[in-house]
């Protein structure tokens, strides 16, 4: 069987089964669109830590060895950086990638369920050498850790 055709009828079935038990009321469309509950659009659309902190409610955040920048010394294509944040302060509860020479700093935020494991991975495009910034919240306070990570072919058109 052709592979795309199996893919395409895997997902078409899980649509189907979405819409079944929406049009049966067991679940409210709401439920099944993403929601922007909880998105911080200043946060997202800062152009500086500055404006970034603000934007956040809080005032620079405390350096700590705590927090881990996971990222390469040197990008080859700023289009895909693998970065990642690790922190073993107790009870984080949100995880932030930020990238100061990026058009907007915030490049990715995830909030952390009670009792999970304070480690992100993911890819940010970087439109040219930069430092990058993991960013923590944990018991209310903020703190943070840098890496310089050098690109060699930007990934922001820039």
């Amino acid at each position: 069987m052709n592979e795309n055709r199996r893919a395409l009828l895997k997902a078409s079935s899980g649509f189907t089964v979405l819409g079944l038990a929406v049009a049966a009321g067991l679940i409210k469309p709401s439920d099944v669109l993403a929601s922007t509950a909880g998105y911080n659009d200043k946060a997202f659309t800062a152009k500086t830590l500055d404006d970034l902190w603000k934007a956040m409610g809080t005032k620079a955040p405390k350096e700590s060895n705590a927090v881990t920048v996971i990222a390469p010394d040197i990008a080859e294509n700023g289009a895909v950086v693998p970065v990642g944040v690790s922190s073993t302060l107790p009870n984080t509860t949100e995880v932030a990638l930020l990238v100061a020479n990026n058009p907007s700093v915030l490049s990715a935020s995830f909030v952390l369920p009670a009792g999970t494991d304070a480690k992100v991975n993911t890819r940010v495009k970087m439109g040219r050498s930069s430092d990058v910034y993991a960013l923590v919240k944990a018991d209310g306070q903020y703190y943070f850790a840098k890496k310089e990570v050098k690109v060699t072919l930007g990934g922001c058109g820039g």
